[in-house]
């Protein structure tokens, strides 16, 4: 019974209300600082360190598709065929004008070669000698023409088969076999995730704060999934934009992830974790906090033991207890701890400690009958 009285009294000392001590006395703390963890959560997008469209350079029907949706695939592996017959008979036509321009070339050499030798001979002129090698020449470059051409038909050829241009995982496959498609066709995505890139936004002012370091000195960061768990695996904060964005005013981060189970997947989504430490912080509870209208206040105690009714600012991010004061107090100011609701502005008031006001509630239990337990539980 007495347990329940002193908890039925603490509760009442609290912002709700304080024991009826037939006093003017309310617990006053002094401002000091001290150090606190944080957190700062900011939603974010996963992305593979390489996501790689996958785009036919021909057009043609797909008459292959030789991987399956979230399959891994190595670089360099053919993921799609192209119908290619019309490319294999451009590269045989041009292997056919080589093999002609080959000919032609070496025929035109052995000319060059016994035009030289009669030369030497004296038995023609220059004028022969330089036809013989004018010709000589005109055969070489239609060779080399010929050459370019089979050459541009092999890799036209080579682009029915479409090749993945690095390791990864296999995205959708939106294309079926027979499908015409086309250069700007997306056959799919191969994205690199045995790292991934998780991509977040700071505000102007928390991304100066974190600038004071360099990258590579700041905390590492968490994240948390779409289903609220904590994904098990810290990243490391590697790359900050050098611009910020006109339009939100943030400036983009990216964090790099390890992902040696494949869980995290590219395009989901989540929240990054980022933790904050304080050494000088004044913390305060919350239940000293009065809140009117999206503002916070807080009864400051002045010279002549009257309370002020004070603004105060607080850090976005709490730990649902305590408030992180950013402006409205000071170390050495003294404020009102419980009863704030029994306070007026410029009420004057009896300052004690927490200690002793909790003395008196225990007191005040003590004091108190079943009844009146009973009673004050009923209201």
């Amino acid at each position: 019974m007495l347990a329940a009285a002193t908890v039925l009294l603490a509760s009442c000392g609290g912002g709700g209300g304080r024991p009826t001590f037939g006093d003017n006395e309310f617990p006053v703390v002094t401002v000091g600082t001290s150090s606190t963890q944080m957190e700062s959560t900011y939603p974010a997008t996963i992305k593979g360190v390489q996501d790689v469209q996958i785009s036919p350079k021909v057009q043609g029907f797909i008459t292959q598709i030789n991987v399956k949706e979230g399959q891994s695939v190595g670089a360099g592996q053919v993921l799609f065929v192209i119908d290619n017959v019309t490319y294999q008979s451009q590269v045989r036509q041009s292997q056919a004008s080589v093999n002609t321009a080959q000919a032609a070339c070496n025929t035109a050499k052995l000319s060059y070669e016994n035009a030289q030798k009669l030369f030497e001979s004296k038995v023609i002129g220059d004028f022969e000698l330089q036809s013989a090698t004018n010709s000589y020449e005109s055969a070489k470059a239609a060779l080399a023409l010929a050459q370019a051409g089979l050459a541009s038909a092999k890799e036209m050829l080579s682009f029915c088969y479409v090749k993945s241009p690095a390791a990864g995982v296999v995205g959708t496959l939106p294309y079926k076999k027979g499908a015409l498609v086309n250069t700007a066709s997306v056959l799919t995505t191969v994205s690199n995730n045995s790292s991934m890139e998780v991509y977040f936004s700071l505000t102007e002012k928390d991304a100066l704060n974190m600038t004071q370091a360099s990258l590579g000195e700041m905390p590492s960061v968490q994240l948390k999934l779409a289903d609220g768990t904590i994904y098990g695996h810290e990243g490391k904060v590697t790359k900050m934009s050098g611009v910020i964005d006109a339009a939100t005013g943030s400036v983009q981060i990216i964090a790099l992830f390890p992902n040696p189970d494949r869980v995290l997947k590219s395009g989901g989504s989540g929240s990054i974790i980022i933790p904050r430490s304080n050494s000088d912080a004044i913390v305060i509870p919350q239940n000293c906090v009065s809140e009117v209208q999206n503002k916070k206040f807080v009864y400051i105690l002045g010279k002549d033991n009257k309370v002020k009714y004070t603004e105060i600012q607080v850090d976005p991010q709490n730990d649902g207890n305590n408030y992180i004061v950013t402006e409205g107090l000071k170390v050495g100011d003294k404020y009102v701890t419980n009863g704030i609701t029994k306070l007026t502005d410029g009420m004057e008031i009896i300052p004690i400690t927490p200690e002793k006001y909790q003395q008196k509630i225990d007191d005040q239990a003590k004091a108190m009958s079943a009844g009146d337990i009973v009673g004050a539980m009923k209201k």
